[in-house]
């Protein structure tokens, strides 16, 4: 039987508990669900090592999340949040939803099997070479995601399996497999706990790892922040001046310069022109340390 599926007898009595002690144990298999992904970091980061490279050499390829239920929802959230924190275009972004966009907000258990709408899904998505796809499943062996995984692979696509069982076929059907042994869960195959829990700290660690490798990281700090609003405003105006080792007015004037466009701003902030500015962050794909170490300050 597979791990997480499994009734472990530690949780046997887990409902005849003191509510703190039921806590307890339910954060105790989190942490454990944490721990499992110590061994998995070699594989995390080869998998976003790859993701960048293909991502960097493909200016049209997508990040595409595959799955069903919690893993599809926790796939969707990953990618989302890209957008503001790291500047990720919208259009290089796509989701395999087993039962569709409706299954985010409302379960639909059984369209985890529907292979054939995989892909349908997949054909209509129009996979292709430049792509990274990453399917997520607890089990390991369900149907769509693997479908899905299958139909990236046949398409030329970067392929990324996490999943919390080992010898999960998912996991032997993809170019990175990330295997997160989790174990049983507190409440016996409710996946969304443990298992859910470690594939959203793996996602975590994956994008996160990806974007930084792209160049959207620049001295710890988010250099390709979308300022949305007045928060963002002024947590850009305090990136630019740590940036630039300039003073808030400086980089407030320079992100006025730039329309709040962070990276271009640093520079400005340190006395580059924006068109010099703009030329160089191209050339070097978006990269702030390439561009200051290839190019001597004015």
């Amino acid at each position: 039987m597979r791990k997480t599926e499994e009734f472990s007898d530690t949780y046997r009595d887990l409902e005849t508990r003191a509510s703190a002690d039921i806590l307890t144990a339910i954060l105790d298999a989190q942490a454990h669900g944490l721990a499992s992904l110590k061994p998995a970091l070699p594989a995390l980061a080869a998998a976003a090592d790859e993701a960048a490279t293909r991502l960097r050499d493909n200016p049209s390829g997508r990040l595409v999340y595959a799955g069903a239920g919690t893993s599809a929802r926790l796939g969707v959230q990953d990618g989302v949040e890209l957008v503001p924190t790291f500047g990720w275009p919208e259009a290089r972004l796509a989701y395999l939803i087993a039962g569709g966009p409706a299954a985010l907000t409302r379960t639909q258990e059984g369209a985890e099997d529907n292979v054939d709408q995989a892909m349908a899904d997949s054909r209509a998505l129009a996979l292709r070479e430049g792509d990274v796809c990453i399917a997520l499943s607890a089990s390991g062996v369900t149907p769509y995601a693997i479908a899905a995984i299958n139909a990236a692979r046949t398409a030329g696509a970067l392929t990324i399996g996490i999943a919390n069982n080992a010898g999960a076929p998912l996991l032997q059907s993809v170019d990175h497999p990330i295997l997160l042994e989790s174990g049983p869960e507190p409440v016996g195959g409710s996946t969304r706990m443990t298992a859910g829990t470690a594939q959203k700290v793996a996602l975590n660690l994956f994008s996160t790892l990806t974007m930084i490798r792209l160049g959207r990281v620049y001295r710890g700090m988010m250099v390709d922040v979308i300022p949305s609003n007045a928060k963002l405003r002024e947590r850009a105006v305090r990136i630019v001046a740590a940036g630039s080792d300039t003073d808030s007015e400086t980089a407030r004037a320079a992100l006025e310069t730039t329309d709040y466009r962070v990276k271009p701003a640093i520079l400005v902030a340190q006395g580059f022109t924006l068109q010099d500015a703009k030329a160089l962050l191209e050339t070097h794909h978006g990269d702030l340390h390439t561009v200051l170490a290839h190019r001597d300050r004015p």
